[in-house]
């Protein structure tokens, strides 16, 4: 739908339009156009009415000249196996990246182009960053019969908001029988305040498996829209691990389809706010084949004056009998200013299904808590430990054990409890 904002968004489309690749022009006006005729999400949709939009009015949606390098940025170690490749606002940073042959995908700056691919309204995002994004990468792993792949993704965010957004965008695709085992990052260089738009669009060919591991750990003035759209073919399995802590406010849209029999996905997030962090997170799965299988898990920790929430829908179309689905969504309010929100959805127009969910939201366990001081711990201490073991959940399904470890470690810095580093 037209709005000034919309207005806005296109002319300065049309204003940056010659100085963007021209090799994405068709794919990119299609984005536009798409923008122009649905406009962006506003908090009267359903879907967005948690998620902070207010910050739009002010941005410029222009992709940021690229500032700082990526070499000296505080970043995690890297991990044995995992050739690293980088970028700095969305731009692929060759110098402090691996060789492009250092991994089993094959990797080529750029991205493949979507313009094929329809998104639906929740995907909206998506469409502004194939409209703006000057760099990304795609991946392609060949079918089985090679060894399977294994890197990592970091993306930089460098860039002042005032001066431009930050476009990560990343195509992915498993050929048949193919295995890729991924981790990204989306971390800051700085304090300063940027403004990332980043879409993952993901191909699973028959029998392919992935592995995707998600970390989102923006500084606390960056403003985040991120959306994740994967297609999965018979017999894929796509299973995707999100942490989210960063950024002041944080839009995951989660889009999977599972178009073939005995797909499978596992989903597994969690997110912690502080302050007046706002985490939200829509996850929206369609079973369109028999014999496919979802495993939802959430956990969220709102303190402060922090507001988390998750909203995961799955709708089993007419057809896909025999489908296997299982939600566990779970807030832990650490404030009493903080606010959780849970909803699980389920639509479903076939009979053979088995299809069940559960969503709660609430305190510490007092009787936990009692136990805990009883045993000589201070209460702050074991408040951080019963959100520890709160999300255990979710952080014991990292099957990396030093990437498992890297997180803990995290998660322990952002709870701050030296006691729980000396545990690890």
């Amino acid at each position: 739908m037209s709005s000034p904002l919309t207005a806005r968004i296109v002319e300065e489309y049309e204003s940056a339009a010659r100085s963007l690749p021209a090799a994405d022009a068709h794919e990119r006006h299609a984005a536009i156009e798409a923008l122009r005729v649905s406009g962006l999400p506003t908090s009267r949709d359903e879907n967005w009415k948690y998620a902070n939009l207010r910050s739009l009015e002010r941005q410029r949606f222009v992709p940021a000249a690229t500032a700082a390098p990526l070499a000296g940025a505080g970043l995690p170690a890297r991990l044995a196996g995992f050739p690293r490749y980088g970028f700095v606002d969305g731009v692929f940073a060759t110098g402090s990246s691996a060789p492009l042959d250092a991994s089993g995908a094959r990797i080529t700056p750029g991205t493949s182009g979507n313009a094929h691919r329809s998104f639906s309204a929740d995907e909206r995002f998506a469409l502004l960053n194939q409209a703006f994004a000057t760099g990304g990468v795609t991946l392609q792993v060949p079918a089985a019969g090679s060894e399977p792949a294994r890197l990592e993704l970091v993306f930089l965010a460098s860039a002042d908001s005032k001066a431009g957004a930050c476009y990560p965008r990343v195509d992915i695709r498993l050929d048949p029988g193919a295995s890729l085992t991924l981790i990204e990052r989306h971390l800051s260089a700085g304090e300063q305040a940027s403004f990332v738009a980043s879409a993952v669009t993901i191909d699973l060919q028959p029998g392919a498996r992935l592995e995707h591991y998600r970390l989102q750990e923006l500084n606390p003035r960056s403003i985040l829209f991120d959306t994740v759209s994967a297609e999965l073919a018979r017999e894929s399995a796509y299973r995707l691990h999100c942490i989210s802590t960063g950024a002041q406010a944080a839009r995951s849209t989660l889009a999977v389809r599972l178009n073939g029999e005995r797909a499978e996905l596992n989903l597994a997030v969690a997110a912690l706010g502080g302050g007046q962090q706002v985490q939200d997170a829509y996850a929206l799965v369609e079973h369109h084949a028999p014999h496919a299988r979802t495993e939802q898990t959430f956990r969220g920790i709102a303190a402060g004056r922090a507001r988390v929430a998750f909203n995961g829908k799955i709708v089993v179309a007419k057809g896909a009998r025999g489908t296997d689905s299982r939600q566990s969504l779970r807030g832990l309010l650490a404030g009493p200013e903080a606010e959780i929100d849970v909803r699980p959805q389920l639509e479903i127009y076939t009979d053979d299904v088995r299809c069940s969910h559960g969503a709660t939201a609430g305190k510490l366990d007092d009787n936990m808590l009692f136990y805990l001081l009883s045993r000589g711990l201070t209460p702050e201490s074991a408040q951080r430990l019963l959100k520890w073991a709160f999300l255990e959940d979710v952080v014991a399904q990292i099957a990396l054990p030093a990437l498992r470890r890297q997180i803990e470690e995290r998660l322990a810095d952002h709870l701050g409890d030296d006691t729980l580093r000396e545990l690890l």
